[in-house]
């Protein structure tokens, strides 16, 4: 009897699923984080007819007003205006600005920032041999705030009210005279007196490529020299930004600049020759030239480490989507950050968030956190350099900012060994 012939395997085609292709994933951000914030509409300004102005002043003094701000307009009106600038200025380089771009106001705007720049010359800085901030910057922001309200009127704003609520955010943006630093806090104070020229009608949004690639500009250079000059301590250490001691906005302003470059990457940051030739057009370079030339070791990844991590971007779109969350995350929803956010009539507050006056809280100008300079000798004979808080940098414990060390080494003209730096 022959052997019956193998069956046949059963067929389980049936019992497979059926393949679906798989749907490709938006490479717009990476998987599982927020797309960066989008740029609001801008509200009309509003109806000055019978407008009341008020002095500005501190108003966010506990988490409860913290919350109450990020979900006001007033929040959404800084993140229109200040991200408003950053797209006027995509892909144009300072020198695609005519000179029919500079309107009357945006002329005026910057000789305000030249005659800044005189009183900062007529109040030298004493040569106290410290690294520390120089007690004349107090003298220079109270020249600073006896000319304000003139140049206010060069603007044009005749009403008293409404130049000293205007006028208190540009005093505000050179720095803290009784703590004698400075920060992106004071930076943004500066766009906020730019945000209250716009309220009153002076500032379209016409003249926002202006502001970005002619006014930034001029106020960097100005704080700067200003920085140089007094020896200014980054507000809050390294600033609340981590990117360098001072500033922010030109970082976010900078790369919508460079986001469709043809050339110039986010690795170019290293290259020296690069920085030379195109930081005149470009915000963001130049202000990596700027950091470089003020610290006293070489290298990003020394100084500057988020600068060097953020360089391996793989375009400037990317760095610009991360700096506009930063711009969210680390300022707007910082309570710490906001506390020092002022608000007025132009920029107001939220009905139930806390006053000055309720809180018993002296003016923030008022307010002694540190930074004099006292200079004395002891019965020894030594010479000390003393800051209101902490050790003097004689004593060798505390080490200020990297300007004062650059300056002072200046001075002896040597710089010597490019140590690693502790500021």
């Amino acid at each position: 009897m022959s052997p019956s012939a193998p069956s046949p395997p059963p067929d389980l085609s049936a019992k497979l699923p059926k393949l679906i292709p798989r749907k490709r994933t938006s490479l717009s951000h990476p998987p599982g984080s927020a797309p960066p914030p989008p740029t609001p509409t801008l509200a009309p300004p509003p109806d000055l007819t019978s407008h009341a102005y008020k002095d500005p002043s501190r108003r966010i003094l506990s988490p409860e007003d913290h919350t109450l701000f990020l979900k006001s307009p007033t929040c959404t009106l800084v993140q229109a205006f200040v991200f408003g600038i950053t797209d006027s200025a995509q892909d144009r380089p300072i020198s695609s600005i005519k000179d029919s771009d500079i309107t009357d106001t945006i002329g005026k705007i910057t000789l305000i920032l030249q005659e800044a720049g005189k009183v900062l010359a007529a109040h030298p800085p004493e040569d106290t041999g410290s690294r520390f901030g120089n007690p004349v910057f107090r003298t220079f922001v109270k020249a600073i705030e006896s000319e304000v309200l003139g140049w206010h009127a060069q603007l044009g704003l005749a009403d008293p009210d409404q130049a000293q609520e205007i006028s208190t955010y540009l005093a505000s943006s050179f720095g803290n005279k009784a703590r004698i630093d400075y920060g992106s806090g004071h930076e943004l104070n500066f766009f906020l007196w730019l945000l209250c020229l716009n309220r009153v009608g002076l500032l379209p949004q016409s003249t926002f490529p202006a502001l970005a690639l002619v006014v930034l500009p001029a106020y960097l250079r100005l704080m700067r020299a200003v920085q140089s000059a007094y020896y200014l301590e980054p507000a809050g250490s390294h600033g609340v930004w981590g990117l360098d001691d001072y500033q922010f906005l030109p970082f976010l302003i900078g790369a919508s600049q460079l986001k469709h470059h043809p050339y110039i990457t986010p690795r170019s940051i290293h290259n020296a020759l690069v920085l030379e030739e195109e930081s005149k057009d470009f915000l963001y370079l130049d202000q990596i030239r700027f950091v470089n030339s003020v610290k006293s070791v070489e290298g990003l990844r020394w100084h500057s480490p988020m600068l060097d991590d953020i360089s391996a971007a793989r375009n400037w779109g990317k760095i610009e989507g991360g700096l506009r969350k930063m711009f969210v995350k680390e300022i707007l929803e910082k309570l710490p950050v906001m506390q020092h956010f002022l608000f007025g009539s132009l920029v107001p507050a939220v009905e139930g968030m806390s006053t000055e006056d309720e809180a018993g809280l002296l003016l923030e100008s008022d307010e002694q956190e540190g930074g004099e300079v006292k200079v004395f000798t002891d019965e020894a004979g030594k010479r000390h350099v003393h800051a209101a808080v902490g050790w003097g940098d004689c004593c060798g414990i505390r080490v200020p900012a990297a300007l004062g060390a650059e300056g002072e080494e200046a001075k002896r003209g040597s710089r010597g060994l490019r140590r690693v730096p502790f500021d």
